[in-house]
């Protein structure tokens, strides 16, 4: 690798193909794939390019999965449409095993062959749709469905066995997007959790109940895969200087919608939203009122709202 000219007191270094680890210290996480083979059996492919793509105000939510066009992973999502996103817990023995399912070049049965983590059905199959099972080790697990109408990429057709690239044209961001490259946009069917990481959803999380997740640095140097283990979270409070004043929340409020107010109580949960955030937040607000029949938005109806998980806590 060249030595890069001198900026001041940086490096300017080169960029090469797989930047993110040739040319850079990008943490990532660790994501088991789970597809459907051509014979309809679960196949699993380790990868770290895979993050939150969709997050608000779509009429669905999505992750974003980058692989290389010929690999298993990619193939079985070219023609099924479905597969299951499996984060799985630190661990040197379960790492060393997502390392092994992700190295190129071998068949899916070969992969799977001796393959050290238990399977079972996940819940996204009970509308009729064939779907790989999931890892039964896995803290979460996103089900999710490939967007193939997206950029027409439904058009890309799996071609198993085809190492040497495939010919233009590409697309740019859905489906065979270079040579070797695919980007597949995957709607989140269902997020699947355990008990323990479920709970402190609903109920309030704390440090002890974050998942050991490790953070992956990938293949760096031709001999070994990096990682970093997982160490217990910290947090830190919002600082108090970025709180808003109430009355201007409460202001701000009032003239969000002519049917539905806010009482000065309730505002008083709003004043550390930060202020590009504060009128989405409001308007969140108001929609809930109107859904839920209710003309005066008060403390206690803040907390119900703030509470995003209460319809599961009442069922």
């Amino acid at each position: 690798m060249q030595r890069g000219d001198t900026m001041g007191t940086f490096q300017d270094l080169r960029i090469v193909d797989n930047f993110y680890q040739t040319s850079a210290f990008f943490p990532m996480p660790t994501v088991l794939v789970s597809t459907l083979t051509e014979e309809g059996r679960t196949s699993i492919g380790s990868y770290s390019l895979c993050f939150p793509y969709y997050i608000a105000g779509k009429s669905s939510y999505a992750m974003l999965l980058e692989c290389r066009n010929s690999s298993n992973t990619a193939q079985n999502l070219l023609r099924s449409g479905t597969c299951a996103l499996n984060f799985i817990e630190d661990g040197r023995k379960d790492f060393a095993e997502a390392v092994r399912l992700g190295f190129p070049g071998e068949t899916c049965d070969e992969k799977m062959n001796g393959c050290r983590f238990a399977l079972e059905e996940g819940l996204a199959a009970q509308d009729g749709t064939p779907r790989p099972l999931v890892v039964s080790k896995a803290f979460q697990v996103f089900e999710c469905t490939w967007l193939s109408a997206l950029e027409n990429a439904a058009e890309d057709r799996a071609r198993m066995g085809q190492r040497d690239g495939v010919e233009p044209p590409y697309r740019d961001f859905n489906g065979i997007t270079s040579r070797y490259g695919c980007h597949f946009i995957l709607r989140v069917d269902r997020i699947l959790m355990k008990e323990k990481q479920y709970r402190a959803i609903v109920d309030g999380v704390k440090a002890k109940d974050f998942p050991r997740v490790p953070v992956d640095y990938g293949y760096r140097d031709s001999t070994h895969f990096w990682y970093t283990r997982f160490r217990r979270p910290v947090a830190q409070p919002i600082p108090a200087g970025k709180a808003a004043d109430v009355d201007a929340v409460w202001f701000a409020a009032n003239r969000i919608d002519p049917d539905v107010r806010f009482t000065k109580e309730a505002c008083r949960s709003l004043v550390r939203v930060p202020r590009v955030f504060l009128r989405a937040a409001l308007q969140g607000c108001v929609d809930w009122a109107k859904a839920n029949g209710v003309a005066l938005l008060d403390e206690t109806h803040m907390k119900e709202i703030q509470d995003k998980r209460s319809a599961e806590k009442r069922r």
